[in-house]
């Protein structure tokens, strides 16, 4: 994984220059499978290290974007913006065997539930390192969209 400055959101395909958007993605022939931007929290690295002395490169988690100041659990079934694009969280994201692999050992039973978020694109556009990220309200569950928030802190 190559960390970039910005990149470029499509919506249906993914992030321009990634193993999935270019369908060399060890889960490509499972289109059902796939999902277009994954995430995962800084703060969760952190957490990694300072209980259980495990140590992991952000680039070791494979994930296309690193957040800070926001729980990404939350946002499991919900709409956000980063930058300019629309995402929708769609599952988490749990480690898998090639992490441990690639890192060591207890990486993967540390991480159940904390690994990350799969997110599907709805409207693309442009990602960059230090975008806000902003969570989608309504007035009334019941009611089209009304605006956008930024929770305290959070940065792509």
């Amino acid at each position: 994984m190559v960390a970039l400055p910005a990149v470029s959101a499509v919506a249906g395909r993914g992030l321009e220059g990634d193993r999935y958007f270019c369908h060399a993605g060890t889960l490509s022939d499972h289109p059902d499978r796939i999902t277009e931007v994954t995430l995962a929290e800084r703060e969760v690295l952190e957490a990694l290290r300072h209980d259980h002395g495990i140590v992991v490169d952000p680039q070791d988690m494979r994930r296309n974007i690193i957040t800070q100041g926001v729980a990404l659990n939350s946002l499991v079934g919900r709409e956000f913006r980063v930058g300019e694009v629309i995402l929708r969280g769609r599952t988490l994201c749990e480690p898998c065997a090639h992490l441990e692999r690639a890192t060591q050992r207890g990486v993967l039973r540390a991480l159940v539930h904390r690994a990350g978020l799969r997110a599907r694109i709805l409207a693309g556009g442009m990602i960059g390192v230090g975008d806000l990220i902003y969570e989608r309200w309504v007035n009334d569950p019941n009611t089209t969209l009304t605006g956008f928030r930024a929770a305290s802190g959070t940065r792509a």
